[in-house]
């Protein structure tokens, strides 16, 4: 999620600069990148791109809490689990000594 919202953010921008630097007025028509379009068709494309901008904003955000939450939960479970494995080791060594004084010897 977050590199789609990156990608979003950085098309968004490219437009929008493309549009402020490479668009030329001749007349009534608007040449941009190359191609004629009306003023209505240009502001569709600053529209479009404001709104790619502001997805990718917000995919960034979302990606990026959301592994937040998953490396702080993956922190969590290796805490517990080095708690587990000391404890099996602790009860493992009281195993072994209760089973050495229960033994026999001859």
């Amino acid at each position: 999620m977050v590199i789609l919202g990156l990608i979003l953010v950085v098309l968004g921008g490219l437009a929008i600069v493309c549009g402020l630097f490479a668009t030329e007025v001749d007349g009534t028509q608007l040449q941009f990148l190359g191609q004629d379009l009306s003023p209505a068709a240009l502001f569709l494309i600053g529209v479009g791109s404001a709104v790619a901008i502001w997805w990718g904003l917000w995919l960034l955000k979302s990606g990026s809490k959301r592994s937040w939450a998953r490396r702080k939960e993956q922190k969590r479970l290796e805490e517990l689990s080095e708690k587990l494995d000391n404890v099996e080791e602790r009860r493992r060594m009281d195993v072994d000594e209760h089973e050495e004084r229960d033994r026999p010897s001859l």
